[in-house]
């Protein structure tokens, strides 16, 4: 790949866009340079806007495959269960062939949305015919056709509920001991595009893994130098059994019992208590929150009062992908968290700019959580890009000054022009 001058209307600089911006792309698909360069562009992005590409720090990718099912409540019971058992349905079913092309379909309906690197937390690994983790190799074959940046969060999965066994279809997550899990990632490692994939260790959740085994996990994540994710108190009922078995809820058994630090993110933390939720942030780790997903299930709101104040500490995911669209995800999250104010009486928070965070929820801070050097147009990044078509119609009337604004409250995926991953073009069709 030949160095890259680009030049496009407007730039975001990091707080704002400006226009006469030039970015160097290295060979390396790194960001060489960013500036008033004086060079003779090599791609002169016309009637466009320049931004990083978005970070969707938690996927299943899979699971498009439940659009349009598992949407209504069961009779008689009011809650939402039936999305769960078609997943569980769902991931029964699938041969690996179904399992590559859903993988693959989410995946390219994230790059045209302007997501550029995907946190994949992954845990339906066996084909059906044993322990074979054939899913897991599909899953990379998946993502490098599709060409997105990808963080493969192999998820340990060993029980089917505190002290409960693995029943039905959970018999394609399992892993049988961290040992075991350990050796796959090892054989993952030789599988990856250097240039575009990783690696990630993830507990799936309190209910599907022992205390014991989280702990040992992660310690041994920090040993490798690895990111740590995990489910954290997204169910009410999880939060009940581990109380009963262990004596405390999720969040306060992993500040007590874990070195948290910057490596680590807590999925949903839905029904996290605020004080465990501040002390999980000030001790580094990151939280991850699935507005559309959390909402889609009845699941509840996570407890984030001060969200726009947490530095680096908030990203977001698509989950489920029933809608992938990480504008949608960004909005979410803030409208959910001003009704949720206002029905607690809080007054809002008048100070700042509420876009800037937001965008680095879906940026900057995603590529924290990830480990990526990504989520900004700065050197020595990955040269992981989003171009805006300004012309739009749906743009109409937004000036610099409002631009970024617009793209996150007004407008739908439809104003994403392209998308760049490593220095490589893709158009959107």
């Amino acid at each position: 790949m030949h160095e890259q001058i680009l030049e496009a209307d407007l730039t975001f600089t990091g707080e704002r866009f400006e226009p006469g911006v030039q970015v160097s792309i290295g060979k390396d698909g790194r960001i060489a340079a960013v500036g008033r360069l004086g060079s003779k562009p090599t791609r002169r992005l016309e009637g466009r806007a320049l931004l990083p590409g978005m970070v969707n720090v938690h996927s299943h990718a899979f699971q498009i495959g439940l659009r349009g099912r598992g949407e209504n409540y069961p009779e008689g019971t009011g809650d939402f269960w039936s999305w769960r058992e078609a997943m569980y349905r769902l991931a029964g079913d699938l041969d690996p062939g179904r399992f590559q092309e859903l993988c693959l379909r989410a995946f390219r309906e994230m790059r045209r949305g302007g997501i550029t690197a995907v946190g994949e937390f992954h845990y339906l690994h066996h084909s059906g015919k044993g322990a074979d983790f054939e899913l897991d190799d599909r899953l990379l074959a998946a993502a490098s056709e599709a060409g997105i940046r990808l963080v493969l969060l192999e998820a340990y999965y060993s029980i089917g509920g505190i002290g409960k066994p693995l029943a039905g279809a959970q018999s394609r997550f399992a892993t049988k001991s961290p040992e075991a899990y350990w050796s796959q990632i090892d054989r993952l490692a030789g599988r990856l595009d250097p240039g575009l994939q990783s690696l990630g260790a993830a507990a799936h959740s309190i209910r599907a893994a022992g205390l014991d085994e989280i702990i040992d996990l992660h310690t041994e994540s920090r040993r490798r130098g690895m990111i740590f994710h995990m489910h954290v108190e997204e169910q009410e009922a999880e939060i009940r059994d581990c109380v009963l078995s262990y004596g405390g809820t999720p969040m306060k058994l992993l500040n007590q019992r874990l070195e948290i630090d910057s490596a680590f993110t807590a999925i949903h933390c839905t029904h996290t208590a605020g004080e465990e939720m501040e002390r999980f942030l000030a001790l580094g780790g990151n939280v991850c929150i699935c507005p559309l997903t959390e909402a889609a299930l009845a699941d509840g709101i996570a407890d984030a009062p001060r969200i726009h104040h947490a530095g680096a500490r908030i990203s977001i995911g698509t989950d489920c992908n029933a809608r992938i669209s990480m504008l949608e995800e960004a909005r979410w999250l803030e409208y959910v968290q001003r009704l949720d104010r206002r029905r607690r009486g809080i007054l809002r928070d008048r100070s700042g700019n509420l876009a800037l965070p937001l965008f680095q929820a879906a940026t900057l801070n995603g590529a924290r959580a990830l480990g990526l050097a990504a989520g900004r147009i700065a050197p020595g990044l990955w040269a992981d890009l989003t171009a805006i078509d300004l012309t739009s119609p749906l743009l109409a009337g937004a000036v610099p000054d409002t631009l970024l604004e617009a793209i996150l409250f007004g407008v739908s995926e439809e104003v994403v022009a392209a998308t760049c991953v490593g220095g490589k073009w893709e158009e959107r069709p």
